[in-house]
């Protein structure tokens, strides 16, 4: 049995579990200029600290190290540490040439943890998500509020980035694909058809996840679009799962996945932030809030995956 097949049979049986937050995990952990460089990048010119993706391959034992807590936990599904491992992404840092290494090593740190426990028990399988983030700059809306014309990067520039970063991730091992985080429906768009052209160029094709993000409580992303616009403007790209990700807590997403649940025909999925933030910058919602939210949709029949 293939591995849309598996899901699409778990997911007829029961809500399947992503993983969470990386980034708060890890700032745990690691601290200071030191702890992301390591020795390989010791000299490196520009700072570094804050750069999760360069961890795959500085420190991989602390990405491996949350893998394996999440399947400890139950997650069905592990994203890889690659949410900025592409080069527009990584240019920030002076590692634009490192981008497809952090994406292949960060997906066979996540495959070799996940053979691990699906080896312990094999009537559990575990699945790799091949996380793919927005790249900094939007191709929908101009930065220059005196320039409606004015973009910082081109459609093919964005297209290029993705590219490379879906085929190490496939070269990597990953189940499916995960764009996430969508705040551009058009940067999305320069992703799916940079996945279309490594699955046509290596004969290969994975299933796709597609996560849209609201801005804030209007429910409509920075391009504009609605939930249901957005699905609609991706379905032909057969996505196995339409979701909504990231900027809302699971209460302010209520309206979003009630709206993608009514329309969609694919799995839908929800992994919220743990609300928005308050005064003091700081979440007030906890994890048995945010467990009672996502327990309400799953018995309301909105979500397939949290």
């Amino acid at each position: 049995m293939n591995t849309l097949a598996r899901i699409v049979e778990l997911a007829a049986s029961r809500i399947l579990v992503l993983d969470g937050s990386y980034g708060v995990l890890i700032q745990r952990s690691v601290r200071g200029e030191d702890a992301y460089r390591g020795e390989r990048f010791s000299d490196h010119p520009r700072p570094l600290a804050g750069d999760p993706d360069l961890l795959n391959l500085t420190r991989p034992e602390v990405v491996r190290d949350i893998h394996g807590a999440y399947l400890d936990a139950g997650a069905d599904f592990v994203t890889t540490n690659t949410f900025t491992a592409t080069s527009l992404n990584q240019a920030d840092y002076g590692l634009e040439n490192f981008a497809a290494e952090m994406s292949l090593a960060g997906a066979r740190l996540a495959r070799g943890v996940c053979d691990e426990w699906t080896a312990r028990t094999p009537g559990q399988p575990r699945f790799v998500v091949g996380s793919i983030g927005p790249v900094k700059a939007t191709l929908s809306l101009s930065p220059r509020v005196d320039e409606p014309a004015y973009r910082a990067v081109t459609f093919e520039q964005v297209r290029a980035s993705y590219y490379e970063q879906v085929q190490a991730l496939i070269e990597g091992g990953v189940d499916l694909l995960m764009v996430e985080t969508i705040f551009d429906t058009l940067n999305a768009k320069a992703a799916l058809v940079a996945a279309d052209d490594v699955f046509r160029a290596q004969g290969v094709e994975l299933p796709l996840w597609l996560s849209f993000t609201a801005v804030d409580r209007s429910g409509r992303n920075l391009s504009g679009q609605t939930i249901e616009a957005f699905s609609i403007s991706v379905e032909h790209a057969s996505p196995l799962f339409v979701g909504v990700n990231c900027s809302l807590g699971a209460a302010q997403m209520r309206p979003v996945i009630e709206a993608l649940s009514n329309i969609a025909s694919t799995l839908t999925s929800c992994h919220p932030n743990a609300g928005l933030p308050n005064e003091l910058g700081a979440f007030d919602e906890q994890p048995a809030d945010t467990s009672r939210f996502l327990r309400e949709f799953a018995e309301d029949g909105l979500v397939n995956a949290v």
